[in-house]
């Protein structure tokens, strides 16, 4: 695997210096300022090229921006509203600008409305580290009690509402507020607090948006642009949904095998792949993470390595953020499930036979608390997860060989 690590730009606690000495390969990073929908420009990359090249002291990183993540996907290219044909024509005029650079993977998304959903971005454990959570009925009685959804409470069983109702009424205005912020804090513009009025306007957009349309929606997108990424030598990797089951009365089109394997043969080009994310999918017990990267291996082409304890094995169910070791995915067999993969490919000859991947999130410890890091992005609770990572890979590499 080739160790990479997410980097939020030039305003990140962690900074250039401190993933150098995590002893990355390369970079993960997004042009986080760019307003989604517009181009990226050949010196907007450039000179977020060149802030990776430096160290705090001017020496050289000897660092690159390797994988994109995020080129947002519009709303309206979900929804195919306004002008979603000149939002997909900016997307592939990023696409070629970023391969001009010299990029050659990108990673996007396809969920509506949500990049992620956790009800608590520092959840204290008993180590005294803290970690992000989902919690169902915490989430029920945002839903239901302080967004005030249409529909919200016949979304849930009777125990997860009655219980929420108990949560709701237990809460102070404090706790109520920062319920709120936490769930915000994953939706789009969260920078600037959207309000709740500004949350369910996103929810109506989405009324006539079902899981068939957009599913046909997302095919239309991949349709125009996987091509030109063929053309060019680059590989697309689409995230699943975060947590992988239905929130807030919206369609979830990326969250289980069946979904990816159905997104890949809608257009069956290699540079249409996927982002494995093994958090991510881990929220649901029925998916096989291990078994997954055997099956679709070939169209992986981007690595996400967390792991998550669920506290039931229904869904939905509410879950927090493991050590990358310590959660309910064989984080074991799915490394050797990739170095396999990596294998397969060098016999093969492909270019693309190291899969980039970066430790996924990781709890707060140690100096990480009070950082006022990026929520699940901490510089030394993602080192020990490299760590740990780079031990697993390393036991496997020599026993196989041995």
């Amino acid at each position: 695997m080739r160790h990479t690590w997410r980097w939020f730009g030039p305003n990140d606690p962690v900074s250039i210096d401190d993933m150098l000495q995590a002893g990355v390969q390369g970079v993960v990073t997004a042009l986080h300022h760019v307003p989604t929908g517009e181009v990226w420009t050949p010196e907007e990359i450039a000179r977020r090229q060149d802030l990776l090249s430096r160290m705090r002291d001017g020496a050289p990183s000897g660092l690159a921006w390797e994988v994109v993540e995020s080129l947002p996907v519009s709303e309206a290219i979900k929804t195919q509203t306004g002008d979603w044909r000149g939002h997909v024509a900016n997307w592939i005029t990023s696409m070629r600008h970023l391969h001009q650079a010299g990029i050659r993977t990108i990673c996007y998304n396809f969920m509506p409305v949500l990049d992620w959903t956790r009800t608590d971005l520092a959840w204290r454990r008993p180590s005294g580290a803290t970690c992000m959570r989902f919690d169902l009925y915490d989430f029920a009685a945002f839903d239901i009690h302080i967004l005030q959804r249409k529909g919200a409470a016949e979304s849930f069983p009777e125990d997860i509402r009655d219980e929420a109702g108990r949560r709701f009424a237990a809460m102070d205005d404090a706790r109520r507020e920062q319920l709120a912020g936490n769930v915000v804090f994953g939706l789009p513009g969260a920078a600037e607090r959207l309000s709740m009025a500004d949350v369910r306007d996103l929810l109506d957009s989405y009324a006539p948006v079902t899981d068939t349309v957009l599913r046909g929606n997302f095919h239309a997108f991949l349709e125009q642009v996987a091509p030109v990424a063929q053309d060019l030598g680059m590989r697309l990797c689409c995230h699943p949904d975060d947590p992988p089951f239905p929130l807030l009365g919206l369609p979830r089109i990326m969250s289980t095998e069946a979904d990816y394997a159905e997104r890949i043969a809608a257009v069956d080009l290699p540079a249409n792949g996927i982002t494995l994310c093994s958090g991510s999918l881990g929220a649901r017990p029925d998916n096989d993470l291990p078994g997954m990267m055997r099956r679709l291996g070939h169209r992986v082409h981007f690595l996400h390595l967390r792991n998550v304890r669920r506290d039931a094995d229904t869904i939905p169910a509410s879950f927090f953020e493991d050590e990358h070791l310590g959660g309910q995915t064989d984080m074991v067999a799915l490394v050797d499930a990739v170095l396999a993969e990596e294998a397969r490919r060098r016999a093969e000859a492909r270019e693309d036979h190291q899969i980039p991947m970066r430790p996924d999130h990781g709890q707060d410890i140690l100096d990480d608390i009070g950082r006022g890091g990026q929520p699940g992005y901490p510089a030394i609770g993602r080192l020990k997860g490299l760590a740990e990572l780079r031990g697993v890979e390393a036991a496997l590499s020599r026993k196989g060989a041995a």
